[in-house]
């Protein structure tokens, strides 16, 4: 995918001193642009707090949902997205990640244990810990957005998307009649209104 100043704007922090709050560094050559860390840790802790929140909630306020699709046989099925997001959420970290980077996933961001617990339990310092929190957030920030064919961010696409038909493939191809500006046929034309009658 190709990074845009206009999606990285909002994520970037102001005073990121990589980016300078516009989301998007260039490389050396100056040609290609690449997300900041700053905003691939946004996106990860923007679906963090989402997944946080779908664990957390009532179990009555999970909804099943129609979701329509490409195919021939079955054109839309049912979902529940709140546990869709939350099995991809951890799957995707599970096939990312290494072993010690999930170990540190599974205790500070699942069972939201802190630095000190983290520490003692892995065999690190405080510095170790804090750049691997920092390594996990940018990896998986850039794997949440550039996940193929549905990313977990933006949020809002994932949950209530678009379909991913293709809106020509659902319109029935211009007849012999339509002209070129896609006027309707004579005998596609509404009706001329009928007057009133004494």
């Amino acid at each position: 995918m190709e990074w845009t100043r206009s999606e990285t704007l909002a994520l970037a922090m102001p005073n990121c001193t990589q980016c300078h709050g516009s989301g998007l560094r260039f490389t050396k050559k100056g040609t290609a642009a690449a997300p900041c860390n700053c905003v691939l840790r946004s996106i990860f802790r923007i679906c963090c707090d989402r997944f946080r929140r779908c664990v957390t909630q009532e179990r009555h306020l999970s909804r099943i949902s129609l979701e329509p699709h490409a195919g021939r046989q079955r054109p839309s099925s049912w979902g529940r997205k709140d546990e869709e997001y939350i099995a991809d959420f951890c799957l995707v970290a599970k096939r990312v990640l290494d072993d010690f980077e999930h170990r540190m996933f599974r205790y500070h961001f699942l069972l939201g244990a802190d630095w000190k617990l983290c520490t003692r339990a892995l065999g690190i310092d405080r510095g170790n810990f804090f750049h691997a929190v920092y390594r996990i957030e940018q990896k998986l920030g850039r794997v949440f957005r550039e996940l193929e064919p549905y990313p977990l961010f933006p949020l809002d696409e994932y949950f209530h998307g678009p379909s991913r038909l293709d809106p020509a493939a659902r319109l029935p191809p211009p007849g012999p009649d339509a002209d070129r500006r896609g006027a309707r046929s004579p005998h596609q034309q509404f009706p001329s209104p009928v007057g009133k009658t004494a």
